[in-house]
């Protein structure tokens, strides 16, 4: 994948090379000159700009980017301003990192749901949740099996569990389905949210848009994503 990384301090240098040194392409960003040349031997290509300024994008393949993370760590201004760029320039996935609870909150309010806490979660950690091309979030727990949110795909549309069930492809274990509703606040304004529908059944349908919440082995959620058909979702 090729992945842009905003802010080469502790955390994202770390996390751009081991994302570099598991085969992907990485593009290193900080205002920081020495930053940048500590790291420029080591990752596709490192550039030196101020990411708060919308102008100086012109010169980043933004919307070539699969993912951009932006792990700024030393000015919380300036990671939420670098957000607001990128999500007004382009609609790649952002990863971003939260300096306090408020921080948290305004990511929250801006649509960024991939919030990491680098005091809790270790860069080799977070490069193997980007791993996953195409999952929509992950939860690791070892280095073999993951928690992952994925798409339901189209063939699902209207059939029960029960019926997928006779479908040999994917061995995988459905834990629950996330599906977004409509909800009004107090002042009437409407917003998105995601619900999980809690226990599914055999007789559960799957919609279009839904998002299924699997355990598995990570190849086989990798192989779900890829669209091989030779496993099979098991309740």
């Amino acid at each position: 994948m090729k992945i842009i990384v905003f802010g080469l301090g502790n955390f994202g240098m770390s996390l751009a090379i081991s994302l570099t040194e598991t085969g992907n392409e990485v593009i290193g960003v900080d205002k920081n000159i020495e930053k940048v040349n500590l790291v420029k031997d080591k990752i596709s290509l490192a550039i030196a700009m101020d990411s708060t300024n919308e102008l100086s994008y012109e010169a980043l393949p933004l919307k070539d980017a699969d993912k951009v993370v932006v792990a700024i760590g030393e000015n919380e201004g300036a990671a939420i301003i670098t957000t607001a760029i990128i999500k007004k320039l382009s609609d790649v996935k952002i990863i971003s990192r939260a300096l306090s609870p408020i921080h948290d909150t305004v990511l929250e309010a801006m649509g960024i749901y991939s919030i990491v806490h680098p005091e809790q979660e270790s860069a080799d950690r977070l490069t193997k949740q980007i791993n996953f091309k195409s999952t929509l979030e992950n939860y690791q727990l070892d280095d073999n099996y993951t928690i992952s949110e994925v798409k339901a795909k189209p063939e699902f549309y209207g059939k029960t569990l029960a019926e997928l069930d006779t479908i040999d492809k994917y061995r995988l274990t459905l834990i629950t389905i996330i599906r977004k509703r409509e909800k009004k606040n107090l002042i009437g304004k409407k917003s998105v949210i995601k619900e999980s529908i809690g226990r599914p059944t055999p007789n559960t349908i799957l919609l279009e848009n839904d998002i299924l919440v699997v355990y598995g082995y990570n190849k086989d959620i990798e192989t779900y994503c890829l669209g091989q058909e030779e496993y099979q979702i098991r309740r």
